[in-house]
């Protein structure tokens, strides 16, 4: 009897919590017709601090630009959908059929190497599906703001009437005075709740006359709500709520933490912060620990090496798991591109056809230039470019990377035939363009020897605000390395 009693209290937990959900198949097809041939490639979020990416599943665009994947899944989540550098996304569903329409970038918007969003259509969207339940909830949210917000500074009061108003509504309408475990965790009612509920706690954060403090917006919204890690909008919210911590602590904590740090003790700074009121809950302690080192990585109050220490220590040893695969991930994305930091390997072809890898550029430094020669701004560079390359060719080495697309222009052969160093032409979806962090032409890179970052973005050939350009550089790494050679 009291083996059948444990047996069903664990179905019990299991049904609330959501523990051991079976995974199950999950089908989206669609047209795509700018995408013929191209691969669709489709990631779940490991986690919104880092935002890094795991693909899940991927198909390639059949010649009558339809296609077709299918993947298991055992929980609601938001997934990002990525295609010839365009990226969207949707939220899916166990159990769910999806047909969708992706289109091309918007021809009014200007190409970005890191890639344009595009609004994904669906077809035949179930009613009861999560993605219309949202659609649903944002348009309300959406027709309301557009209706009263002009209100919040002419007649504050009557927006905080309004604003209650629709809080009432939104609470009755989404059951969110109930407790939030009612529904099974990962289940889309779930799901709904928890995105409807911190979409509402957003709306908190607008300034107007019945606005909560932020102890009250703790209380209310956080202390007694589970960490709900795959939740886009509860994620936002906790991103939003703990932003730039090191200032909102009192001075004793602050120097507490700091000697945790010195230290590289993940277990002092966690008890400093215990002393702040809204990090009581220690899941959510070790988690804001995280984001709160991570913004204070390129501050010159702390130190690097211990903050790298800190987040490998908790990756390791983490007091919850889920903590320790963000505290994993974000001394990754920290590490990727940072000045004195090692530079993201490479795969590049040049003119030539031959492969170039980082180490191919060694003893000396590389500075890469990442052009786009249908850009104006990055043409007028060019001449005052070439002028660096004749005066330190001896002692940096040149590498222009450049977008494999159509270029209209007839100068465009012109003008990459004039750069006299190396020059590789690359598919927009190599990790080249992400790995350094290329969202605008053009720009540079500077890479010592060793194949450490100096500078990135590295200052160009023309002047930038502070009329400074690379050329001061250059001119001491030639003067060290005349030393080196015995030189004057």
């Amino acid at each position: 009897m009291m083996k059948f009693f444990l047996l069903s209290l664990f179905s019990l937990f299991s049904l609330i919590f959501g523990f051991g959900q079976e995974k199950k198949l999950v089908t989206i097809s669609g047209t795509a017709p700018t995408y013929v041939g191209q691969t669709i490639s489709f990631f779940e979020i490991e986690d919104y601090f880092s935002m890094k990416e795991n693909r899940i599943a991927s198909t390639n665009v059949q010649a009558d630009s339809t296609f077709n994947v299918s993947f298991y899944v055992n929980e609601t989540k938001k997934i990002i959908v990525r295609g010839n550098k365009n990226h969207s996304f949707l939220y899916i569903q166990p159990n769910a059929k999806y047909d969708i329409y992706l289109p091309e970038k918007d021809k009014f918007e200007p190409y970005r190497p890191s890639g344009n969003s595009v609004e994904i259509t669906f077809f035949n969207l179930d009613s009861t599906d999560i993605n219309y339940s949202i659609l649903q909830f944002q348009r309300w949210s959406d027709d309301f703001i557009g209706n009263y917000f002009y209100l919040r500074k002419s007649k504050p009061m009557e927006f905080a009437q309004k604003m209650e108003e629709f809080k009432t509504l939104v609470e009755k309408k989404y059951n969110l005075n109930d407790t939030i475990i009612k529904y099974q965790k990962g289940s889309p009612e779930n799901y709904l709740n928890v995105f409807v509920r911190y979409s509402f706690a957003s709306m908190d954060n607008i300034q107007y006359a019945a606005e909560r403090n932020r102890y009250e917006k703790h209380d209310f919204y956080i202390k007694h709500s589970p960490v709900e890690y795959q939740n886009d909008e509860y994620m936002a919210y906790i991103n939003a709520f703990y932003e730039k911590m090191t200032p909102r602590l009192s001075m004793e904590t602050n120097n507490r933490v700091y000697l945790g740090l010195l230290k590289s003790s993940p277990t002092m700074i966690m008890r400093a912060l215990g002393a702040e009121y809204t990090l009581i809950n220690m899941r959510l302690r070790e988690m804001i620990m995280i984001k709160m080192l991570s913004e204070e990585f390129y501050s010159k109050d702390f130190p690097q090496t211990n903050i790298l220490t800190v987040l490998d220590s908790v990756s390791n040893h983490g007091l919850f798991d889920a903590n320790a695969v963000i505290a994993k991930n974000m001394k990754l994305r920290l590490t990727e591109l940072t000045v004195g930091g090692k530079a993201p390997d490479f795969v590049l072809k040049n003119e030539k056809g031959e492969t170039k890898l980082l180490t191919n550029y060694g003893k000396k430094h590389l500075y890469i230039h990442f052009y786009d020669p249908s850009s104006s701004k990055s043409t007028i560079e060019l001449e005052p470019l070439k002028k660096l390359y004749e005066t330190y060719k001896e002692d940096i080495q040149f590498v222009t990377v450049y977008p494999d697309k159509e270029y209209k222009s007839e100068d465009i052969k012109l003008y990459l035939e004039s750069i006299p160093w190396e020059k590789c032409k690359t598919d927009i979806s190599s990790p080249v363009w992400n790995n350094y962090k290329i969202e605008t032409f053009p720009n540079y890179v500077l890479i010592d020897g060793y194949g450490y970052v100096v500078g990135a973005p590295a200052l160009g050939p023309m002047p930038n605000g502070q009329y400074e350009t690379i050329d001061k550089s250059f001119f001491y790494i030639q003067k060290v390395n005349a030393e080196l050679r015995g030189g004057n």
